[in-house]
């Protein structure tokens, strides 16, 4: 009889534009659809996955997505010489299968910002809001991070940047010459787009 393990995982990363967070891309789903920020060990609570990756003594910051996670290190550390040790965590983690989010803790805490549409949103903020999950989603996820929306008030888009994005040199440009311009165009009520700073 064929006894069958656990499935082999596999983990590969990619440069993001932050020199300072590097995206461990996994061909598992870690967080199906759904995103979180630590951008501490004090709010790393709800996930064990997260706990552990901040007992490397470089890492600042954890983001978890679908299927990857993006790290953020302190700057006097170099890439290559943490990356193998990380890939190989992670690989070992996820091949027996621990948790990488707990769902229960998640409920406890209040969300930072949000892309999903409520029912008491104006039109303005559901516009804003499909812009964000439509459009800017596919795109920053790419570079391992998230915007989300956080408040409308009087022609200011104010937006909460996570993962790669937070503290990201090209973020400010993305934001003001991307996001803005492409809201402005497309939304003609909003003025101005800002990030929220953590």
């Amino acid at each position: 009889m064929i006894k069958t393990g656990n499935p082999v995982i596999s983990i590969y990363t990619e440069m993001t534009p932050n020199p300072e967070t590097m995206k461990f891309v996994a061909n598992k789903l870690l967080y199906p659809g759904k995103i979180i920020d630590f951008p501490d060990v004090e709010s790393a609570k709800p996930s064990p996955l997260a706990i552990e990756l901040f007992g490397f003594p470089f890492i600042k910051s954890v983001f978890i997505a679908s299927n990857f996670v993006t790290l953020t290190k302190t700057p006097d550390t170099d890439w290559d010489d943490v990356i193998p040790a990380i890939r190989q965590f992670l690989k070992e983690y996820l091949e027996e299968s621990k948790p990488v989010v707990n769902e229960e803790e998640v409920v406890n805490i209040k969300p930072e910002g949000s892309n999903e549409i409520s029912a008491d949103d104006d039109d303005v903020v559901k516009r804003i809001k499909e812009l964000l999950e439509n459009y800017v989603k596919p795109a920053v996820e790419m570079d391992g991070g998230a915007i989300s929306f956080k408040s409308y008030n009087e022609g200011t888009v104010n937006l909460m940047l996570q993962g790669s994005c937070s503290g990201c040199p090209s973020s400010m440009i993305t934001l003001k010459a991307g996001i803005e311009s492409m809201m402005k165009r497309m939304i003609p009520e909003v003025k101005e787009v800002v990030a929220e700073a953590e």
